[in-house]
């Protein structure tokens, strides 16, 4: 473990119950880092995203 990292004041087991219930995790590639610099902005663009794709699912399964 590195120096610099301080857990003297950390509290056990303070996220394990929300991770209990679930956790997405998605890698984001270098490439697009600059667009998508953090989860806010790929949620907003997924926002944007999402309703022309299950506009474009209904038509394909109908």
């Amino acid at each position: 473990m590195r120096p610099e990292y301080d857990f003297s004041e950390a509290v056990r087991g303070v996220t394990a119950a929300r991770y209990a219930e679930g956790a997405n995790v998605v890698v984001i590639d270098p490439e697009v880092l600059d667009v998508f610099p953090d989860g806010k902005a790929v949620n907003e663009a997924l926002r944007a995203l999402a309703p022309v794709l299950r506009r474009r699912g209904k038509r394909q399964s109908a």
